[in-house]
């Protein structure tokens, strides 16, 4: 998932008032763009958000029922934002939530941490990278 916004924000609600990033993540911004090193294949879909879980307003849910999908693995950014969020809605949904330490950030060291401590004390499974990468080398 990633956010993306209407070019005249109608759809950033009180959070466009609160901080002002969605007027850079805007429809055809360069933006909201993926990475080509994500090698994103053509039957993936991109789930838009608005809001910080990705979960939130969006067709996440339906997605993950009709396919089967029991984990997640949680990535990008802001830890103790969107990171948090989506964590919290998807345990909360029954799913197992995985997020690679090195694969998430945030604005201060201070809450990353912090917010990396709780959700793996209490809502999905903070491991290293390599891990992860292990798990889903053994899914092929």
């Amino acid at each position: 998932t990633g956010s993306c916004y209407q070019k005249n924000l109608v759809d950033a609600g009180m959070w466009g008032k609160k901080i002002n990033v969605q007027q850079h993540m805007v429809e055809g911004s360069k933006w909201i763009e993926l990475d080509e090193r994500l090698a994103r294949q053509d039957d993936e879909k991109i789930v838009y958000k608005n809001y910080a879980s990705a979960f939130f307003g969006t067709p996440l849910q339906s997605i993950l029922v009709a396919n089967r999908i029991d984990t997640l693995i949680v990535s990008g950014c802001v830890t103790s934002g969107c990171i948090r969020a989506t964590v919290v809605d998807g345990v909360s949904s029954g799913y197992r939530v995985i997020v690679p330490k090195q694969c998430v950030g945030d604005r201060h060291e201070v809450p990353h941490e912090a917010n990396l401590f709780d959700i793996d004390t209490k809502y999905g499974d903070v491991v290293d990278v390599e891990e992860v990468i292990g798990f889903l080398n053994g899914l092929t």
